[in-house]
């Protein structure tokens, strides 16, 4: 790779770091982390813990110019895969207080062409490095520049290269219909950052960003063309043109705002009922050098943790908002929030696992969406007699001091204590 392209790359590829919605390690309630445990065990461990808040790895050494360091083994939509996570550029016109690309703020401002970008990206995966590209961008130019830019990308690598990886394309604030169709037509996937869940606490992180206009609106749009299903996509592979299927996500920016839990899960649960989002992403607060946040205290990263079990409860296991256990406004930080759900409901415990329907399943911590699903179908085969059975069944130790088999007590009893 030639030097100058190679050191680009360093800069724009570190500071793609910043947009954890191409990150894959969200926490499920109380279990082991989403970028190291395998699909199938979510029911069993009923969840996982956040790869941010499990510890720090050894550094590792790179020589200079070594793409190694820029490529992310991730748990993907299509299953475990590598990525490539980059900026088309870090010049930024907007001023977010938290932001390291933040318009003044001094610092190296570097850009890949799209020609640039999309040879690289293709030389990688040509090579077997990655399996797939997550794109953003700071935004400079008029509204559609910088989106115009991206987009290009993704044209061609699509077009010219025939690129058949996973694409992941961050949408700029205020994009206009034009630009999303024409980003919906090479994406597998979009994202827009609302970074607060309400106009007024976004408000205290920039004043160049309207929640309405800028933000929610492009989600909006991308949910009513993806609805309508008028796009169609050659898929690189069969040669066939297909519906256009594409997941969105979002991310907030978790504490310099003053926002509370029960705001952001609120506004978490109307994006999942409302605009059809994949997943929400939650990024603990952390000052920048030279930033008007870089005097704020950082987040308690066990808040970050706290709202993905949440989260989870709410996309996967069918809760409400209204019924995650709070301490005033907050969950509780040390208490995962299914588990204190269940210390403050002694009344729907012990569940009978012969009778109980799915819903009541998933209220026991210990059981998650895949052990409860194979409980019911493994109830149809004959009728469970022992712990032993649920254990078979993914069913984690925990569970066993809330339930009863075939009418009787679980023989382990374990604490309700995380």
């Amino acid at each position: 790779m030639p030097a100058d392209l190679a050191d680009r790359l360093a800069v724009l590829a570190d500071g793609a770091q910043y947009d954890l919605c191409a990150q894959s390690g969200r926490p499920m309630p109380d279990g082991a982390s989403s970028s190291s445990a395998a699909p199938s065990d979510a029911g069993s461990s009923d969840g996982r813990i956040a790869s941010a808040t499990a510890g720090t790895r050894p550094e590792r050494r790179y020589r200079h110019g070594d793409v190694t360091r820029h490529i992310q083994r991730i748990s993907g939509p299509r299953g475990p895969t590598t990525q490539l996570r980059v900026l088309q550029t870090n010049a930024c016109a907007k001023d977010c207080f938290y932001c390291p690309f933040r318009a003044g703020r001094n610092f190296r401002r570097e850009a890949f062409t799209p020609d640039e970008l999309a040879r690289l990206t293709d030389g990688l995966h040509r090579a077997g490095r990655i399996q797939a590209l997550f794109l953003s961008s700071g935004v400079v130019g008029h509204d559609d520049h910088s989106m115009a830019q991206i987009v290009a990308t993704g044209e061609i690598l699509r077009r010219r290269y025939r690129y058949s990886g996973y694409l992941h394309l961050k949408m700029m604030p205020g994009a206009s219909d034009a630009a999303i169709e024409a980003a919906l037509t090479v994406a597998d996937r979009v994202s827009v950052n609302l970074e607060a869940p309400t106009a007024a606490h976004l408000a205290r992180l920039t004043s160049t960003k309207d929640l309405a206009a800028d933000l929610l609106a492009p989600l909006r749009r991308v949910k009513r063309i993806v609805d309508a299903r008028r796009l169609r996509r050659r898929n690189v592979v069969t040669g066939r043109d297909e519906p256009v299927r594409v997941s969105r996500t979002t991310q907030f920016v978790v504490g310099p705002a003053g926002e509370s839990d029960r705001d952001l899960l609120g506004v978490t649960q109307r994006l999942y009922r409302e605009l059809g989002l994949s997943c929400v992403y939650y990024s603990a607060f952390r000052p920048v050098p030279d930033t008007p946040l870089d005097g704020h205290a950082p987040e308690d990263p066990r808040r970050e943790r706290r709202l993905y079990q949440a989260d989870f409860l709410l996309r996967d296991y069918g809760w409400s908002a209204d019924e995650l256990p709070m301490t005033g406004e907050r969950l509780d930080l040390d208490a995962d929030p299914k588990l204190a759900w269940a210390r403050a409901h002694p009344d729907h415990f012990p569940v009978e696992v012969n009778r109980a329907g799915r819903d009541a399943l998933l209220r026991v911590p210990g059981i998650g969406p895949i052990a409860a699903d194979r409980v019911i179908a493994a109830r149809r085969e004959g009728r469970l007699r022992s712990p032993d059975q649920l254990g078979r069944l993914g069913v984690d130790a925990r569970a066993l001091d809330l339930v009863t088999v075939d009418g009787r007590r679980a023989a382990a009893q374990l604490s309700l204590g995380i």
